[in-house]
């Protein structure tokens, strides 16, 4: 079933159903470029969409040729080459009146394509023009990502209780002081964290990036440290989950969503990407953080994702002009 924010990621037995070039593609990007499994995945996911779409454009297979029934090995390099600009954008109109993809859905589909195609001209020297390299991606409706305010993040960090209130407290706290991503939380040894106030920690594609540590982080990890059972454990995590092993995604997501219901915060949609977004806010509007300095913590690769920052006091000053009293008076002039 198509949907406007369709991800389709395939099982990994399905790969080897993909074309020969695609697979070794896969293999390249994941083996070199450092891309996650799911990132694999869901790259394998776009350009099965795009080559079975190809496949019946091209009359490589009957037009009504069930999708899943679609023998994608007849695509090949001489195929490809016959692959033109207009084919990819008939693709996407496809995507769009058929498949009923967003925006952000078909310009993640020309990324996957154009990188593809990028790799069989500048990798393996298979085309000697590469033809989607000005494929240009439809453009998406930045909006602005949610947050906590200062006092509702204090708030947060006031309602964590329980037997594991230290190892909470502390996660919580990098979150909102670090604006490090889940899965780089959990990756975290207690050897990452340095003598100097820094930590370590590994980002996307496996970069490894240095975050400073602000005396309420420091303090929360040396509460934590006290009562970390060190005796029970051999593996260096530094987030331990109750059977003494490296705490899990699952576990600080549902950690994470209990308090904030208890701070009242669980009708707002947040959820621990928001508690990134928060550190990212708070730190551009009470720290005058320069922009490029935000990227280098966050470990953004483009400027442009780190800017929709700059664009949260403009929306914050818009909303207290349209909250004054009078923004609804109308004149009761009479011509």
């Amino acid at each position: 079933m198509c949907n406007q924010n369709e991800v389709i990621i395939i099982k990994r037995e399905d790969i080897n159903k993909l074309p020969k070039l695609v697979q070794d593609y896969l293999i390249y990007i994941e083996a070199i470029k450092g891309h996650s499994s799911q990132s694999v995945l869901e790259y394998a996911g776009d350009l099965r969409t795009f080559f079975r779409y190809i496949a019946k454009e091209k009359k490589l297979c009957n037009s009504d040729t069930d999708d899943e029934d679609i023998d994608l090995s007849v695509i090949d390099i001489d195929v490809i080459k016959s692959i033109t600009l207009n084919d990819a954008y008939t693709f996407l109109i496809y995507c769009k009146n058929i498949r009923q993809n967003n925006e952000a859905t078909r310009a993640r589909r020309v990324i996957s394509i154009r990188r593809f195609f990028a790799y069989l001209t500048d990798n393996l020297g298979l085309l000697s023009v590469n033809p989607m390299k000005n494929l240009d991606a439809p453009k998406i409706k930045k909006s602005l990502p949610k947050y906590l305010t200062l006092d509702e993040s204090q708030k947060l960090l006031s309602v964590v209780h329980g037997k594991n209130k230290e190892r909470d407290y502390a996660i919580i706290t990098l979150f909102l002081n670090c604006g490090m991503r889940l899965a780089e939380l959990v990756s975290i040894d207690y050897t990452d964290i340095k003598s100097d106030g820094t930590l370590v920690i590994t980002g996307k594609g496996n970069k490894e990036r240095t975050v400073y540590l602000n005396q309420a982080c420091i303090d929360a990890i040396t509460d934590y440290m006290k009562v970390r059972p060190n005796d029970k454990v051999k593996d260096r995590a530094l987030f331990l989950s109750g059977r003494y092993k490296r705490i899990n995604k699952r576990t600080v997501q549902d950690m994470v969503e209990k308090y904030l219901k208890e701070a009242g915060l669980g009708d707002r949609g947040l959820s621990v990407h928001k508690l990134r977004h928060t550190a990212a806010t708070l730190m551009y509007q009470y720290g005058n953080v320069d922009v490029l300095v935000l990227k280098e913590i966050l470990g953004h690769e483009n400027l442009g994702t780190t800017e929709i920052y700059t664009h949260i006091q403009n929306d914050a000053a818009k909303q207290a002009i349209d909250s004054n009293p009078l923004a609804s008076s109308k004149s009761d002039f009479k011509e």
